[in-house]
């Protein structure tokens, strides 16, 4: 056992009391060097309902089918997807979509929780919406609508729903039955309850209001719904129900080879992980680097301070991310679904990143 593991598996015996159940699993050079779990009923092979943590296999699949050819990053949209072409989206393209620039961050006023599974009602909302500025110029994190988008271009060009083409792209990775868009019914015993804290009201109501302009309150995610088999169930490519070995292994296979797997050419790692957009969010107004998917930067260290780092959390307090440089890749995954709470993926994470990159 290696110094870094016992260090990783000491401090999360310490916090599960805490946070329940957790996951924290790292990769370097396509090697895995820590696999820590605490928590009644936690295993390596426990799925945790992890939001946003999830939006890097949506990224990454439209990586991995740009880099075979499947998929173009600057063709319009609406080649493939001719509705879209309404309203100044004529020439959006997926880098649009990639970099949240796309100008669609909004969800119907009146979406609700079981809309979310109605995959032609999301996409046809989408697709006939008049976006918040031309596509390309400016930027803000489209927390629900991401998926969908993303999904909608696979399924225009492939024929296939974006989650077959993930478990296509998981299955040489052994992880095929770790990342999830949708759980299976049969799959879903895997799932841990998620938890919130106590007093979280204050915190969700503050969600709300913050983005109460592009995600309507009622299907802001909480415990309760996320623990829905029915939520679980559906495909909503804007999170991810998902094991921190898969999440991480994911991006181990990105940057580089495990198992003897790639996911993309080396020769395209560079771009699909290095800066694509830069610009102030509109939304949120914190300064956002996007590569082709994901952030730039580690959760608690900015795309300055970790320019070869790049990766995106979820608002419960999962996260995962990569460094290209050091060939390093991160996750961690938990019970505790607390969204203004995340210190523990950042203290593990740069534990990680001190020692490793």
């Amino acid at each position: 056992m290696t110094k870094l593991q016992e260090q990783v598996q000491q401090r999360v015996d310490e916090l599960v009391d805490t946070e329940l159940g957790l996951q924290v699993v790292v990769y370097q050079n396509g090697e895995l060097v820590v696999d820590a779990v605490a928590g009644e009923g936690i295993e390596p092979d426990t799925l945790f309902y992890s939001a946003s943590t999830g939006k890097a296999a949506t990224a990454t699949v439209a990586n991995v089918l740009a880099d075979r050819g499947v998929l173009e990053y600057d063709a319009p949209i609406a080649d493939v997807w001719p509705e879209f072409a309404v309203h100044g989206k004529e020439k959006a393209t997926l880098r649009h979509i990639l970099t949240h620039t796309v100008g669609l961050p909004a969800l119907a006023p009146d979406t609700t929780p079981d809309d979310l599974a109605d995959w032609p009602k999301i996409t046809s909302y989408l697709a006939t919406a008049e976006p918040w500025w031309e596509p390309g110029t400016k930027t803000t994190y489209h927390a629900e609508t991401f998926g969908y988008l993303v999904g909608e271009v696979v399924r225009r060009t492939t024929g296939r729903s974006i989650s077959d083409v993930l478990r296509e792209i998981a299955e040489p990775l052994g992880i095929a039955d770790e990342v999830y868009f949708g759980v299976p019914l049969d799959q879903q015993h895997r799932v841990a309850q998620l938890v919130e804290p106590a007093g979280a009201e204050d915190t969700f109501a503050m969600l709300a209001g913050m983005f109460g302009k592009v995600t309507p309150a009622a299907i802001i995610p909480r415990a309760a719904l996320c623990n829905s088999p029915e939520h679980l169930a559906a495909e909503t490519p804007s999170a991810g129900v998902l094991t921190a070995r898969g999440i991480a292994k994911l991006y181990a296979a990105l940057i580089g080879e495990v198992d003897g797997v790639r996911l993309v050419r080396p020769e395209r790692v560079a771009e699909i992980t290095g800066p694509a957009f830069t610009g102030k969010d509109e939304l949120l107004g914190n300064d956002a680097t996007w590569a082709l998917g994901y952030p730039i930067g580690r959760l608690g260290s900015s795309a300055e301070e970790s320019p070869t780092s790049f990766g995106i959390p979820g608002m419960g307090g999962s996260a995962a991310w990569a460094d290209a440089r050091a060939g390093v890749s991160f996750a961690l995954t938990r019970r505790l679904f607390d969204p203004a709470q995340s210190a523990s993926a950042v203290e593990i994470g740069n534990l990680v990143a001190k020692t490793l990159c």
